[in-house]
């Protein structure tokens, strides 16, 4: 027998789960006989505990990223503020142009 095909006895090796398969906090189980709650549209929680936790873990990672994104906002405008009142002082200062000659 020169066959390469191999056959593993389930029809279902390329199966991929569907996205309301299971709880996308605790990973249990959703059956088809109870609620799902839902959250931004595509995402299923087995309750609506799950479903308050996921809401306070995006909230803070909100937070955090608009701190993240207000501190640098500061810090750029700390390093503006520098670089402008260096320019300020070099213009003060006189500056020759020319050829030097040292002997």
């Amino acid at each position: 027998m020169g066959s390469s095909a191999y056959y593993s006895g389930c029809e279902y090796d390329d199966y991929e789960p569907h996205f309301l398969d299971c709880c996308s906090l605790c990973r249990r189980p959703l059956s088809q006989n109870n609620d799902i709650f839902m959250y931004r549209g595509d995402t299923p929680f087995c309750s609506q505990d799950c479903r308050q936790e996921q809401i306070e873990i995006d909230e803070a990672s909100e937070k955090k990223m608009k701190q993240l994104s207000s501190s640098s906002k500061r810090s750029n405008t700390a390093r503006q503020t520098t670089s402008e009142s260096a320019k300020e002082y070099d213009a003060g200062k006189s500056l020759r142009n020319g050829t030097v000659a040292v002997a």
